[in-house]
């Protein structure tokens, strides 16, 4: 399947771009060469071809999720670039 300048100027212009003469040529070479190769894959038999979620059977590693003892208070303040004697101080951001 072939597209035309005149087609890819279309679609070009729905787009809203302005692309130079140049542009529409090879444009319209490539679109061209993408349809083909669509073509060529849609020749493919899928027939007996289960569907896919993922192409690999790779999974992500979780962590086991347990609870933990909190952190301690005063540890937590204690790396604070700035803190009170029960908070953290931060910058006024809602004036």
């Amino acid at each position: 399947m072939s597209v035309s300048k005149k087609e890819v100027a279309y679609i070009a212009n729905l787009a809203r771009l302005k692309l130079q003469d140049s542009e529409v040529d090879r444009l319209a070479a490539d679109m061209s060469r993408i349809l083909e190769y669509i073509d060529l894959l849609n020749e493919v038999d899928t027939e007996n071809i289960a569907p896919l979620e993922h192409v690999t059977e790779l999974t992500s590693p979780l962590r086991k999720d347990k609870a933990l003892e909190p952190l301690d208070h005063e540890l937590a303040l204690k790396n604070a670039p700035d803190a009170d004697s029960d908070y953290f101080r931060v910058p006024k951001v809602i004036e």
